[in-house]
Parts: structure tokens; sequence; C-alpha cells
């Protein structure tokens, strides 16, 4: 039991690091709370089975094709829905919203509400203390460590990465020494939807796929972010893995587990933030100063 904790807890924990950073890299450059950053992921899992199921082509095009499309999903909401009412915070919430819903509907009218399946891109298993872990699950844990490892590259090491991290701590200032903090929102953007898409590709075998799949993840997003400080990427990754063991050790753990185990969740951040208000790395914004 206590092997299938450690590798649930892992694969979920990286998922959960992809969507959560993405998510904090938006809201520490575009101060927007994106609740379509969920539907990104569920729309990279619809484009998984469509190349693969229904189109047919081979996992080494359709994964950097859906990744691909749910960038471009990504950019081309922002430009049409969000862009035109961006110094509305209170609009931009509920276009985030009403967007999500937009996808929601139009994947339940073009596939109905069914659950679909992806085969796995990798066949087999190995013994893992006990517990046969497959190929998959690992071929997953080795994405999202090299994704978050080149993210974090692209951060520390790059001057895209210097840009984002200046503007993500001063857009004043970002500005005044000439950075272009559109074009620097709009890169954060595209980060953060492709983030977002390979958490949904990566899913797709392991999960099923309907409409409703951006709900769960949103909600543990939100806890993660929390739990981390609200703009903190390290907070997000570590709150990530945090949660993703948490919740691991409810369902094996708790009878009826996977059931509450969204709610065990809350009840983390809920009690993170009893004791620290702003989360375990928050962070403070110039103009909040």
């Amino acid at each position: 039991m206590l092997a299938s904790i450690l590798v649930t807890g892992l694969v979920n924990g990286g998922v959960y690091a992809l969507l959560a950073l993405g998510f904090s890299l938006v809201f520490g450059v575009a101060r927007i709370v994106n609740i379509a950053h969920g539907a990104f992921y569920m729309l990279a899992a619809y484009l998984i089975y469509v190349l693969l199921d229904v189109v047919g082509v081979g996992v080494a095009v359709a994964v950097p094709a859906a990744v691909l499309g749910t960038v471009l999903l990504g950019l081309l909401s922002y430009w049409i829905a969000i862009e035109p009412i961006r110094e509305h915070e209170g609009a931009v919430l509920i276009t985030t919203i009403a967007l999500t819903l937009v996808f929601q509907e139009v994947l339940l009218g073009f596939f109905g509400g069914h659950f679909l399946a992806n085969p796995s891109w990798v066949d087999g298993t190995f013994p893992l203390l006990g517990v046969d872990v497959t190929y998959q699950q690992l071929f997953t844990l080795v994405v999202v460590a090299v994704v978050l490892g080149g993210t974090w590259a692209v951060l520390e090491r790059t001057r895209l990465g210097i840009a984002i991290r200046a503007t993500a701590n001063d857009r004043v200032t970002a500005n005044l020494v000439g950075m272009n903090v559109r074009r620097v929102e709009m890169a954060t953007l595209a980060v953060s939807a492709g983030l977002a898409g390979i958490a949904g590709a990566v899913v797709a075998p392991l999960r099923v796929v309907d409409p409703l799949m951006w709900q769960a993840p949103l909600v543990t997003i939100l806890a993660v972010v929390v739990v981390g400080g609200l703009g903190s990427l390290k907070g997000s990754i570590l709150g990530a893995f945090l949660i993703g063991y948490v919740e691991a050790a409810t369902v094996f753990l708790v009878p009826s587990g996977s059931f509450i185990k969204g709610a065990v969740a809350l009840t983390v951040m809920v009690t993170v933030l009893l004791v620290r208000p702003e989360g375990l790395f928050g962070v403070a914004f110039e103009e909040e100063r």
C-alpha cells in the first residue's frame, strides 16, 4: 500500500504541478485568475483522443499537435474574450468561467457526455515494492520531470524568463526599463496553456476523458496555489506534490476515500491558511506593498 501511495501521489502531484505552475505564471504576470486553465487541460485530452483514435496519427505527432493546438486556443481565447476587458478584474474572472462552460458545452455537443478512453502509449508493468507500476505511469513521470525542469531553466536562464520574473515582481518598473509588458504577458499565456496542454496529454491514457473532467483538477489547482502561496512558483510545485500525496493517502487509507479526497485537499488548504494566511511560500506584489 505504501508503494501505491508513493507512485499515485507522485503521478498526481506531477500533473498538478504542471497545472499549478501555469496558473501561477498567469496570475503573477497578468494578474488574471484564469478559471479557463482547467478547460485547456480538458481540451488537450480531447485533442489526444481525436488525433489518436479518430484521425489515427501516431503518438509522436499527436502529442505535439495537441499541445500546440491548446496553446493556439489559449491565445485566441485571450485575444477575443479577455484582452478587450483586461482592466476589469471582475469581468475577466466571469469571462474565464464563461469560456470554460462554452468549451464544455461544445464538447458535449460533439462527443456527448460519454466517457472516452485512450489506449496506453507504453505497454507493460514492472514491480516496485510489491506493486505493479505501469510503464505509462513511468513515462508520465519522466515527461513531468523534463517539462518542470525545462520550465525552471527557461525562467532562470533565459531573457524571456528574466522578463517574466521582472514583470511578475513589478509591472510598472518592468515597463519603465523598456520591457514590452504586453508581449511578456502573451508569452506567459502561451507557456501556461502549453503546460496545461502537456498535463492533459499525459493524463489522457491514464484516465477517462469527459466534458466535466476540468472540474476536479481546477478545485485542486486552487488549493495547491493557495497552499503554496499565490504567485510563488516554488510554492506551486511543492504544494502540488503535498496535495497529490494527501489525496493518494486518502484514497488508499480511508474507506470511500476517492469520494472525499477533494474535501481533504481543501481542508489542508484551510488549515494552512489559518496558520499562515499568505501560504507556505507566499509573496507580496509591489502594488500591494
